[in-house]
């Protein structure tokens, strides 16, 4: 029997329906890089349900939200700005 694994979210992450993420992007220190790298994973899937805008946002939110009190203040405010960086690369004013 196999073992399972304790969070489900990480089982998201890494292996994803919708997105063929980059290895560690989230982890990265440049939120514009972060940006680029979910643009061209949503943009090149053929599993995505919705518009690619859409898709790479909502994986950014979901790892967000998933990581919570675990991820570093300072990391979480990269990813938050990565946010407003997805919104420009994608030409999306707000």
């Amino acid at each position: 029997m196999k073992k399972k694994s304790r969070y489900w979210s990480a089982a998201v992450t890494r292996g994803s329906n919708a997105l063929d993420l980059e290895s560690k992007v989230f982890a990265q220190a440049d939120p514009h890089r972060i940006a680029l790298s979910l643009k061209c994973s949503a943009e090149h899937s053929k599993r995505r349900k919705a518009i690619p805008y859409q898709s790479a946002m909502s994986m950014l939110n979901f790892y967000i939200n998933r990581a919570g009190s675990n991820l570093p203040q300072k990391q979480k405010s990269v990813l938050v700005h990565a946010r407003k960086e997805l919104r420009k690369v994608f030409h999306r004013a707000r």
